[in-house]
């Protein structure tokens, strides 16, 4: 079986005679170990020039040789055309049609990421008003038409890697809408709307959810077949509280991938032991937890007790401990663990990473990763 087979045969009710195995947030991993996995400057993927990207990212992706790649809207051929770029040592200037430049700095090995400061979002005023609030919210998304989106050609790239590789699946990325608030409010100010100003949480959340829905029309509109939803700092609310603010709008959000063909996968960072079956409520196509860490412990085989088949589960191998430090025997050993708990789960099963792969783990330890769980994973 190709790996996009095997993916598809694990969201089947039957499950999968074989299971494929992946990485979560490729991204990261890319960012790492640019120079293993290409010969192209790190600011290839920021340019206009599409066949520049579709080159520099087909290198990547036989490089890296998991079960699934990662794709996304590129710029329209209008954009392609009028934007400028100018080179410099660490750091590009991009330019519009408009003249409005952005600076890009090359990405620093485990770092912030370069496309924005979530890590320290402080509002000087935690909005009490929609009208306060509006001052801080994006833009309402416009409705998504996507006659018009597949004739600027933003597709195209998505496309063209789908084309290149037709045994691995592609997916994309979203945000919940609730974790969306961070990024306008900052921790506390998320934190404390929750308990002071819960009807303007509602209200944000659901223009977060609109844009998210927007996203994920332009995602699958250009050949995604999978949407990675991600979830953040929600075990630290009460289950009440993530009833209220999360599953309504998530709920949504995952019906309206349903509704366009595509499935869904819920990664829930934190532990979720105190609202598990309120995370089965939501109804996603699959769910992916951490690894045990942060004083609490995700044991796979617990997991898909709980989950018992409704869902695809992926694995959450130990990427920051087993993964770059077991030996061979060890890292096989936890490998076959988690294989045979997918078989418990009546094989509907990916094999998988609780975390992003860490910066000091190889291409080479990654490949092992890969070549035991293909070989112990088979039918």
């Amino acid at each position: 079986m190709t790996g996009k087979e095997k993916i598809k045969a694990a969201f089947e009710k039957d499950g999968t005679p074989e299971f494929p195995v992946v990485i979560c947030y490729e991204g990261i991993f890319i960012r790492d170990h640019w120079s293993e996995l290409t010969s192209h400057p790190w600011y290839t993927v920021y340019l206009p020039d599409i066949n520049k990207q579709a080159d520099c990212y087909t290198e990547i992706i036989s490089k890296i040789d998991q079960d699934w790649f990662v794709v996304y809207p590129f710029y329209s051929r209008q954009e392609r055309k009028t934007i400028k770029v100018e080179i410099h040592e660490n750091e590009i200037l991009m330019t519009d049609a408009f003249r409005n430049t952005k600076r890009i700095r090359k990405p620093s090995v485990a770092g912030w990421s370069v496309s924005g400061q979530l890590q320290s979002v402080r509002v000087s005023k935690i909005p009490e008003t929609i009208t306060e609030l509006e001052k801080l919210l994006p833009e309402q998304a416009s409705e998504f038409d996507r006659k018009s989106f597949l004739s600027q050609g933003r597709h195209e790239l998505a496309q063209s890697l789908i084309n290149r590789f037709p045994d691995k699946i592609p997916i994309c990325h979203v945000a919940s809408p609730l974790w969306r608030l961070y990024g306008t409010v900052g921790f506390e100010g998320m934190m404390t709307m929750m308990a002071t100003e819960p009807d303007l949480v509602r209200y944000a959340c659901n223009r977060f959810l609109d844009i998210s829905i927007n996203l994920v029309q332009q995602e699958i509109s250009s050949g995604a077949e999978i949407i990675w939803i991600e979830e953040c700092l929600t075990d630290m609310i009460s289950p009440p509280a993530f009833e209220k603010f999360n599953i309504p709008f998530m709920k949504k959000l995952v019906q309206t991938i349903r509704d366009l063909g595509a499935k869904s996968v819920y990664y829930y960072c934190g532990n979720p032991w105190d609202r598990i079956e309120r995370i089965f409520d939501i109804g996603a196509d699959a769910l992916s937890f951490e690894e045990s860490k942060k004083n609490f412990q995700i044991d796979i085989e617990k997991i898909v007790e709980a989950v018992d088949g409704r869902f695809v589960v992926l694995g959450n191998l130990d990427a920051i401990n087993i993964l770059p430090h077991a030996d061979i025997e060890k890292l096989t050993t936890e490998i076959k663990r988690q294989l045979d708990a997918g078989k418990k789960n009546k094989r509907r099963f990916i094999m998988s990473l609780g975390s992003p792969v860490t910066p000091e783990t190889d291409l080479n330890r990654l490949h092992t990763y890969l070549e035991i769980s293909r070989k112990a994973g088979g039918a």
